[in-house]
Order: C-alpha cells, then sequence, then structure tokens
C-alpha cells in the first residue's frame, strides 16, 4: 500500500491546500491547482491501494472545512470512477476528526 501524509494545519486556504498537496504527493508540474486537477492527479495515484493519512484533521475540520469537505467528497468520487468502470477502489482517507 503506498502511504501519504498530508498535515491539515498546512491546509489554510485553497492556495496552500493545492501546494501541499503538490508537494506531498509529488504532483506533475503541470498540475493545473484546482480539484478538477486534483481528482485527476489522485486518480492516477491510487493505481495501487492508496492510503491518505490527514493529521491534525481536527484542526482543518474547525479551521477550513471546506477543504475537508472536498478531500473527502472527492476522494469518494475518485473512488466512484474505478467501481463504474470495473475497478476496485483503492483509496483509503483516514484523518483524526
Amino acid at each position: 500500500m503506498i502511504k501519504f501524509k498530508i498535515n491539515g494545519q498546512k491546509l489554510t486556504n485553497w492556495k496552500a491546500f493545492h501546494s501541499e498537496f503538490k508537494a506531498e504527493l509529488n504532483f506533475p508540474d503541470y498540475y493545473g491547482e484546482n480539484i478538477d486537477a486534483w481528482i485527476d492527479c489522485i486518480d492516477e495515484l491510487t493505481e495501487r491501494p492508496t492510503l491518505l493519512l490527514i493529521e491534525n484533521g481536527k484542526y482543518l475540520k474547525e479551521n477550513a472545512p471546506e477543504l475537508l469537505n472536498a478531500i473527502m467528497e472527492c476522494g469518494a468520487f475518485v473512488n466512484y470512477k474505478k467501481i463504474e468502470v470495473g475497478e476496485n477502489p483503492n483509496l483509503l482517507i483516514a484523518t483524526d476528526c
């Protein structure tokens, strides 16, 4: 299983969100820094089972809930897309909130 950690305290706004994911998950240079591009990059990363650990999720939930919701909802969409084409959903998201 591939594992990635994101520090929820660093996700203070959308710019920080995209910057942190790009750096920590090694998104390509052409990453468009929008939610559609995030979904595409996460989808590519999840060819194998992948754990995305959101550390300090409680902080994120209290200070930028829209960002935590985006992670959860878009992560679910990545899994849904895989199911729709007959693949296994490979993205697990864990947090402490």
